[in-house]
């Protein structure tokens, strides 16, 4: 016999894409539980308030989190969905990512052009993550990168306005809008940022009931290639102005985590992989000090 409808609060930060993803995390759950009642509570994050600075100038990631973290610990939610790209490294002892969906597409797409090699010389190109500004530098030193924040619907409208000729835009995120514009950029020339295309869920690492709950949609493969991309980052020591690319893909039972790290005008690039175990943290962090050590002292400036 069905039992009584337990309703739970799902936090989670108050944007498109955001709201997006609690519904595929109240969707797998009630999947498996029809008898669930989520309700969805949104909040506005202050890295949605604060759209003219880089994300670095104003605080890093916990901008993305911190409220959510309060209504955790407050016992105003039961748990919280996050896009573990925006998840910074060291998390509060008192919670714990307890599952992850499966990935999505871990490319970045182009908007405005074909490829970056398409873009006219001295294209203005708009983006706020150091990784990309890297990468772009790299591919092609004569373009003018510009600090491009907001959220994907905002971004996307200062492109048609013309303020950029281009812009980069995570293909997951875009997918998950039922978005098609732009164009997949392959891994092998813009290798993606650590965790990205994973949908966390947290909860308090002592609400033994929600853990158990969630743990019936972790995704394993997905939180083992993302817990080893975080490894990497804690390695490294990277922070928001730290230009750091990896992903970690699972074949025959083993994962390979690739890796580079570079420097702001992209000329230089550290990089390397590793293959090992789910579970096994110290080769993640074995290929952070091997990247680190092979870097020029201006390169590890920017990570520690």
């Amino acid at each position: 016999m069905p039992y009584a409808i337990t309703t739970l609060r799902l936090g989670t930060r108050g944007s498109p894409l955001a709201l997006a993803q609690a519904h595929l995390v109240r969707d797998a759950l009630i999947a498996k539980d029809p008898y669930l009642a989520i309700e969805i509570i949104p909040v506005i994050a202050t890295g949605d308030r604060i759209q003219d600075r880089a994300l670095a100038d104003i605080g890093g990631k916990a901008l993305w989190t911190k409220e959510l973290d309060h209504q955790l610990m407050a016992g105003e939610i039961d748990f919280a969905v996050h896009s573990m790209k925006d998840v910074e490294t060291i998390r509060p002892e008192a919670l714990v990512i307890a599952a992850m969906l499966p990935r999505a597409d871990v490319r970045d797409r182009i908007l405005g052009a074909e490829s970056i090699a398409a873009l006219p010389q001295g294209a203005k190109v708009g983006t706020s993550a150091p990784r990309r500004t890297a990468q772009l530098r790299r591919a092609r030193p004569d373009l003018e990168v510009v600090l491009f924040r907001g959220n994907v619907q905002s971004r996307m409208r200062k492109l048609l306005a013309g303020e950029v000729d281009a812009t980069l835009l995570a293909a997951a995120g875009l997918e998950r809008l039922n978005m098609e514009e732009g164009t997949a950029i392959p891994v092998e020339a813009c290798l993606p940022a650590p965790s990205q295309g994973a949908v966390g869920i947290e909860t308090l690492a002592s609400n033994d009931t929600v853990r158990t709950l969630l743990s019936g949609i972790d995704h394993a493969e997905t939180s083992a290639c993302v817990l080893a991309e975080r490894a990497l980052l804690d390695g490294l020591n990277a922070g928001c102005r730290s230009p750091v690319a990896a992903l970690a893909e699972i074949t025959g039972g083993e994962i390979t985590l690739r890796a580079e790290i570079l420097s702001m005008d992209g000329r230089e690039t550290q990089s390397g992989s590793c293959t090992f175990l789910p579970g096994d943290e110290a080769a993640p962090r074995a290929l952070a000090k091997q990247l680190l050590d092979a870097a020029s002292p201006a390169l590890r400036s920017l990570f520690g």
